[in-house]
């Protein structure tokens, strides 16, 4: 499969480069149609529309719509992935490591809910070879997660029975954030980030922290 001409840059990043700043336009543009619409629905002039272009300007950067649906989810996993292991080493104890990850990476879903809600719900349509690189980041982000909860066992702070079907658990909580939360909601992302923690410890037999 042709790959962008452009290796994009993480969504929300900032540059002065003049071609990059046109490829983070085309890909917030594509954030918001594909988590309005959806990606059958979305169409290139969608994009183009959204980021000031005609819709042969896409095609400049991108082969596909599908290629700017997989440069999304590429990056807007490795973004997560960086936020799990970053919470994770911030913390000591499983309990606490625990409590980090799910905060954060709730605050992230909230914060970047459109990017999330296309990442999380959207990378089924990519070809057979994205999508396993996707899947990559995906079950490397439930290790990490698994990992916490092993050890929160093994020091007999956690009651799991199952630490892969808790993980799974655990990250449907977070991801289900992308899935409704509008910036109509009164709620801050670090409210709605310490309700999912304290909702994880109770889920992992833990005492509830302030």
């Amino acid at each position: 499969m042709p790959q962008p001409t452009t290796t994009p840059p993480a969504p929300g990043a900032r540059t002065s480069d003049p071609d990059a700043s046109t490829v983070e336009r085309l890909l917030q543009a594509a954030a918001h149609a594909f988590a309005d619409k959806g990606f059958h629905a979305t169409t290139t002039r969608d994009i183009a529309s959204g980021a000031g272009l005609s819709p042969a300007g896409v095609y400049v950067h991108f082969g596909s719509k599908e290629e700017l649906l997989f440069a999304l989810s590429r990056s807007g996993h490795e973004s997560a992935l960086r936020l799990l292991r970053s919470a994770i080493a911030d913390a000591s104890t499983p309990a606490d490591q625990l409590v980090t990850a799910m905060a954060r990476f709730t605050e992230w879903h909230v914060e970047q809910y459109q990017v999330a809600r296309v990442v999380q719900y959207e990378h089924h349509h990519l070809t057979p070879e994205h999508h396993a690189e996707v899947l990559a980041l995906r079950k490397e982000m439930d290790s990490l997660v698994r990992d916490v909860l092993d050890r929160g066992v093994a020091d007999g702070s956690f009651s799991v029975d199952d630490s892969a079907d808790t993980a799974l658990a655990l990250l449907s909580i977070v991801v289900d954030v992308a899935r409704w939360y509008s910036p109509t909601i009164r709620r801050t992302p670090a409210e709605i980030g310490a309700t999912n923690a304290a909702l994880a410890l109770r889920l992992v037999g833990a005492a509830h922290r302030a």
